[in-house]
């Protein structure tokens, strides 16, 4: 477990705010080449093996829906450096924006840049509940299923399921709760503000 708790710690994560448009953005280096990293986030046969399935036309202008979660748009697509879509949930609303980007990059010693980047707008009384933990948290579990993916671990899809039940899991995720209280702080919110907002992320991601 302390593996797990330790991938927390390759990610860089930053919060920035323009009113109800909230934008994290979250980098690391994983140990493959370029062009299996692109083809991990892309492929619609390996997405099941660290993400979700996710079904659509992958082409760019096509649409695509990740099984029990988000939808959208593929909006640019420029292998195998850079990815965006819009990431939508259920209806969208008037006003209502959601965009993902994933940017790779090569870096020096041979491994490559992964960034992520989600900018959508948040009513502000979720953003009061929740803080960036409402999808940070999330994220930084997609992430840490990339780099299991790449080390051959949790690769059946039943162990992946046990493990998200897991005490592990809940510790995993208390501790990425509180990594985006820290972001949330660095950002200008209040210690009253990141301490709700930490304490609520982490019952909505642990049941507790």
């Amino acid at each position: 477990m302390e593996d797990f708790i330790s991938e927390l710690g390759l990610v860089q994560r930053e919060l920035s705010i323009k009113d109800e448009l909230k934008t994290i953005v979250m980098r690391r280096s994983y140990d493959a080449e370029i062009e299996d990293v692109w083809d991990a986030v892309t492929n619609p046969e390996r997405l099941p093996r660290w993400f979700l399935p996710v079904s659509g036309d992958f082409r760019l202008g096509g649409r695509y829906q990740i099984e029990g979660n988000a939808g959208g748009e593929v909006l640019r697509c420029e292998p195998p450096r850079l990815l965006r879509v819009s990431w939508i949930f259920g209806e969208p609303k008037e006003g209502d924006f959601s965009e993902v980007e994933v940017r790779l990059s090569k870096d020096d010693d041979g491994t490559t840049r992964f960034e992520l980047e989600h900018t959508a707008t948040v009513p502000d009384e979720m953003w009061a509940q929740f803080g960036p933990g409402a999808v940070g948290v999330g994220w930084d579990g997609a992430l840490l299923g990339l780099a299991l993916h790449f080390r051959g671990e949790l690769a059946a899809p039943e162990e992946r399921a046990a493990w998200i039940g897991s005490p592990e899991a809940k510790r995993f995720n208390t501790a990425a709760s509180e990594l985006w209280g820290n972001a949330h702080a660095a950002a200008g919110a209040s210690p009253e503000q990141v301490e709700a907002a930490v304490r609520a992320s982490t019952q909505f991601y642990t049941g507790e």
